[in-house]
Formats: C-alpha cells, structure tokens, sequence
C-alpha cells in the first residue's frame, strides 16, 4: 500500500485505540503526523531509552504472531523505565520492513504496542517507516522520574547490600526453547511459558514502589541474571556472591525442563524482572510491604569488581554453562 497510505493507517489505530482521556494522552499537543512531537511537561527529570528487535537476531515469525511482536517491542524499552523507577509516557516507533509485508500484519503489529501501551497509559507519538531486507521495530520511550532521589540506578550497589529479584526466573528461556523445538508440555505450563517469551509484563508498577522504599540500585533482567548482576556491578565497583539454590525458578520452567531450568534462570535471559540491591534494613521493609514475590538470593560483595561468584546453599562453586547474551560475542 506504499509507505505514506501505512503511516496513515498506523496513525489511524493509534488515535482510534488510545484512550483520549489518559492523562499523557491530554498533555500531547502535536503527535502523530508532523516532523516532530510536541507536549507539556513539568516533570523535573525526563527518562528516555530506546531498544530494537531485529528479524532473525531477536525474533522469527514462525514463532512470535506480529501482535505478540508489537507488544514485546514496547515491553523491552518499557521495562528500562522500570528499572529506573519512572513512569512512561509516551513511544516513538520507527519501523523496517521489507516491501511484501502484509498491511494487515503491520496493523496487528501497531495494536499489540497498543494493548500494552494503554494499560499503562503510554502514548504512540510518532515515528518512522522504512523499506528494509528484514524487519526491525525499535521503541523509543519517553518518561518521567519524581525527583532524583527516587531514580534507580546501576552504579548504587554497596559492599554488604542484599541482592533480590522480583517475581520468577527462567520462563522465558523455557518458552524460547519450547517454541524453537516445538515440545509438547501440558496446556498451562505452555501458556505460561509463551506468554513469558512472547508477551513479557515490565515490572512498571514495582520499580516505583522498590524506589519509594528507599532501593537505590537495579536493573531489569533482559541479558540475563548473571549478565545483568555483572553489568550492576561493574557500575557500582563491586562484585557479588549468589546462592543459587535461593533462585525462584519458575514452576513452568520446572514442570518442562527440570534441573536445565537453573540454566535458564540463571543466563536465559528476557525474563524482565527487576533485580536491585538494598541495605538489609530496606530489603526487609520491601518485603513486608510488597505485593509481589521478592527473593533474597545474594551479597554485594567489595572485591572481584564486576565479579558474580556462585554457591551452593553448602558454600561449594558452581561453575554455569553460560553467562548471558551478548552482542558481537561468540557464543552467547
């Protein structure tokens, strides 16, 4: 249908579902149409991040629909304003496609950024469309934090701080390879696992509250727990020590793969939980007051900087079979 008639029905579904009366939505004096976007703000600190999925690096279409592809583009660039602690509000979207995709698809492509965008009030602004060999959607989210104080951060770690994570591990490495193999697992543990991979939730609501209660350092598990915890703590100049039988696996992860499923909690990567660091005074307060699952599976220790030990709960070394992913890296 050409480029100019897409951008106007990708505009179109966006103004017709978005709610009219969300708050971002009210502030927004120029959207989408225009060579720029334009909209009132009186927040003292602006977050932006911006993230990409990229056609057989990221995703395959035999195994992700275009909805669950859209809804997954907006969670990743949501889940970084998670793990600061802020508030998203609005979404660029540039996309690259190659010139025989289906309008159909794109749309459905558009609704799945937007099913996910309006519930946590997040408006499409604008953004871009482009011939390509292969297709990539990139989001760019623009955001809010309350006050310096409240910003999570990756360099806040300290020596004798507790490590935690929100909610369970592993699922999404679980749905990954479910899909890819094609395994049969039972009707609710392959629900559960697909979603995980395909329709991740970022954790909007917890990074808020983990900041409110004086958490100072996190990130979101997107690499892996492992990579992540080392990127935390190279940020911070310290190292970290991980029980790996206090791991929350996920039961769905279990049920399909049984002792791999350590594995894939701990370098499978894309689960979208928050791992942070605390003082134990705060870890504690945290877990009285929360409303979801959070786990206690470590230290921050003052040596070996950027260092993540592994034990056992009998204090012996575990060895993993992988770290993490990592781009331009042999085997990650």
């Amino acid at each position: 249908m050409g480029e100019f008639r897409l951008v106007e029905l990708l505009a179109r579904i966006a103004e017709e579902g978005q709610g009219k009366q969300s708050a971002h939505r009210q502030r927004l004096v120029i959207g989408i149409g225009d060579d720029a976007a334009a909209w009132r703000s009186d927040a003292l600190i602006t977050l932006a991040t911006v993230d990409c999925l990229v056609q057989d690096v990221h995703f395959t279409l035999d195994m992700t629909t275009w909805n669950e592809l859209g809804w997954k583009a907006l969670a990743i660039s949501l889940s970084d304003i998670a793990a600061m602690g802020g508030v998203p509000q609005y979404v660029i979207v540039s996309l690259g496609l190659p010139g025989d995709t289906e309008a159909d698809d794109v749309a459905d492509l558009y609704r799945g950024i937007i099913k996910l965008g309006n519930r946590f009030g997040v408006v499409i602004i604008g953004g871009n469309v482009s011939d390509a060999t292969i297709a990539f959607i990139s989001t760019t989210v623009l955001g809010s934090a309350t006050g310096q104080d409240n910003i999570l951060t990756r360099s806040a770690a300290r020596a004798g701080d507790r490590i935690a994570v929100t909610g369970n591990l592993g699922a999404a490495a679980a749905g990954m390879k479910m899909l890819k193999q094609k395994m049969p697992l039972g009707p609710e543990d392959s629900a559960s696992l697909r979603q995980a991979f395909l329709r991740p939730c970022p954790r909007i609501a917890e990074g808020q509250f983990l900041a409110e209660q004086g958490v100072n350092a996190a990130i979101d598990i997107s690499d892996g727990l492992i990579a992540d915890l080392s990127h935390l703590c190279r940020a911070s100049r310290a190292g970290a020590r991980i029980d790996i039988d206090r791991i929350p696996i996920h039961p769905a992860a279990k049920n399909g793969f049984g002792d791999r499923s350590l594995e894939m909690a701990l370098s499978g990567g894309e689960d979208y939980e928050l791992l942070f660091t605390a003082s134990t005074g705060v870890i504690d307060r945290v877990k009285t007051r929360a409303s979801f699952p959070v786990t206690v599976i470590g230290e921050v220790v003052a040596d070996k900087t950027g260092m993540v030990t592994l034990v056992d709960r009998e204090g012996r070394p575990y060895k993993p079979a992988g770290t993490g992913w990592q781009h331009f890296a042999m085997g990650s």
